[in-house]
């Protein structure tokens, strides 16, 4: 069984660089990391969208789409902020800290996501479009 902890394995580095909580820098990275990862989990948004947030109407890329959007405004409406940028990390800290993740999984030769396509360089631009 595939599986993918991409956004926790991202998370665990904005902790150790920020100091932000488990929970904050999931809210951070999961939609980041869903857009980016849309072609790639394209069948599992569709299922997530429907099982999760009863979207069935439009079409897919459109389901996908609101399905990322009511995630975030989920995790907003339960206190949880959704970008970096809402903790005063600012867009220019977000790529020191995209750079410094990128490297250190570099140097742990890491590779992540189910389909093992998540690149250092991959995640420093999902680290990048959390700010």
């Amino acid at each position: 069984m595939q599986q993918d902890w991409a956004t926790h394995m991202i998370g665990h580095e904005l902790t150790a660089f920020t100091g932000l909580d488990h929970a904050q820098t999931l809210a951070i990275v999961l939609p980041a990391l869903l857009k980016h990862q849309r072609a790639v989990k394209r069948a599992k948004l569709l299922q997530y969208a429907d099982r999760v947030w009863n979207l069935r109407d439009g079409d897919a890329e459109a389901r996908i789409s609101a399905a990322i959007d009511k995630t975030e405004v989920f995790f907003r409406a339960v206190g949880v902020k959704t970008r970096l940028n809402d903790y005063g990390i600012d867009a220019a800290a977000a790529a020191s800290l995209a750079d410094r993740i990128a490297a250190r999984f570099t140097e742990r030769g890491t590779v992540l996501g189910e389909a093992q396509d998540l690149t250092p360089a991959a995640v420093a631009t999902i680290v990048r479009a959390s700010a």
